[in-house]
């Protein structure tokens, strides 16, 4: 299993990225799907997460209304976009996987999710 997370990069203020992170070796649908992150010297942080179908959605209070995830099963691909970014948006982003049934919930757990991505680093500039 593979999670390859990339659109990272260097962005000011109110500016927007949108991450993404291609599945290869798993049946992509099985899978809810979590984004989290992580700063230098804080604990990795839940962010979004989103079912099997793409049918439900769950947003930390630190992001909503400025993070979106969404994916698309037929390219093995989920996505993040971030608008309205700040500097404590600053960190490594990662994609998580948890292998589901159709009407188990997420948690927001990081021991929840089976499989992590590498990171793509986002640095947000004042």
């Amino acid at each position: 299993v593979q999670l390859q997370a990339s659109g990272g990069g260097l962005v000011q203020a109110g500016g927007s990225l949108r991450l993404s992170c291609a599945a290869s070796g798993l049946t992509f649908s099985f899978y809810a799907m979590g984004w989290f992150r992580q700063a230098p010297g804080k604990e990795r942080e839940f962010l979004v997460a989103i079912t099997r179908s793409g049918a439900s959605t769950d947003h930390a209070d630190s992001v909503k209304g400025r993070f979106t995830i969404s994916r698309d099963n037929a390219k093995k691909t989920v996505y993040l976009q971030m608008n309205s970014l700040k500097p404590d948006d600053t960190a490594v982003y990662y994609c998580a996987a948890k292998r589901t049934i159709l009407t188990a919930p997420i948690l927001r757990e990081a021991s929840f999710f089976d499989y992590w991505g590498q990171g793509t680093q986002v640095t947000v500039s004042s």
